[in-house]
């Protein structure tokens, strides 16, 4: 997953109410110290695992009001402080200890279901802890913040296929992989060729489809949070549409937002109602 996959995590900025920060802050220093720990680094596999086993200990403790090891203190004195004022699930901090263990594993993902699988445990339990700060738990809401957070998963993969191809992350579904008469090998000996282009095109489709299906929940959403997800919501489809723009062929390079992009993505997060003609 790397160490920017929670680039777009909305760690305290100026839009998420004031109560929320710290907790909203201990969560991402919780995600991002176990993504560390699952992706940086020169350790074997079996190494990062056990470290990860020490890390859900150390979770698992806090939880049992016990005191954390030295070695996470502050990220576990975090977590158990957001647990006491916002009654914090320990199953969806779990479920993302889940997912990096996977990374490691490195699994291929034969269809489109596995990976979303995946995504229900690296990705949609950070929208629901957020749901879970705002105060919002009705079916709906949730099932549409998971569409985001897999989405912007997704978007993620098709983003960095330069980067994780190479590296032999695979998160292209494998069914994908053999429509288009591709494989890892031929992908990455012809990034730019047609049956590349087209694979991305219909992931990139794919994880549209998937924003546009949740992204109603930004305009339910009050307050400065539901500001924060429209900008969230329009930064992926963004990137979406920088990769249609170099002609999917992020295999080869990595599109990427920058400040330029701010003032359109501001704008199209004021004027979503009328952009975003979908059903709720």
């Amino acid at each position: 997953m790397g160490v920017e996959h929670y680039e777009n995590f909305p760690v305290a900025s100026v839009l998420c109410p004031p109560a929320l920060r710290p907790a909203v802050s201990a969560i991402y220093h919780f995600a991002r110290t176990a993504d560390d720990l699952a992706d940086e680094g020169d350790a074997p596999p079996e190494q990062r695992l056990a470290d990860l086993g020490a890390f859900r200990s150390d979770l698992t403790c806090v939880y049992q009001g016990a005191e954390p090891s030295a070695r996470w203190r502050p990220v576990f004195l975090g977590i158990a402080a957001s647990r006491r004022t916002h009654a914090l699930p320990q199953p969806l901090l779990m479920a993302l200890l889940d997912a990096f263990e996977q990374d490691v594993r490195n699994p291929p993902y034969d269809s489109r279901e596995q990976l979303l699988d995946y995504c229900a445990r690296s990705a949609n339990p950070i929208g629901r802890l957020l749901m879970h700060l705002y105060g919002i738990a009705d079916g709906r809401s949730l099932q549409q913040s998971d569409a985001i957070c897999s989405a912007l998963q997704l978007i993620n993969f098709w983003q960095d296929l330069s980067v994780d191809l190479p590296r032999g992350r695979i998160y292209l579904p494998q069914q994908n992989l053999r429509q288009h008469r591709l494989d890892v090998a031929s992908l990455l000996a012809d990034p730019q060729g047609l049956a590349a282009r087209a694979l991305v095109r219909s992931l990139c489709e794919w994880a549209r489809l998937l924003m546009h299906q949740g992204s109603p929940l930004a305009l339910r959403v009050p307050g400065r949070a539901g500001w924060e997800l429209r900008l969230v919501v329009q930064g992926g489809l963004r990137v979406l549409e920088k990769i249609e723009a170099m002609d999917f062929i992020s295999a080869s390079r990595r599109p990427k937002l920058s400040a330029i992009d701010v003032p359109l993505l501001l704008w199209r997060a004021a004027c979503m109602p009328a952009l975003q003609k979908v059903p709720t």
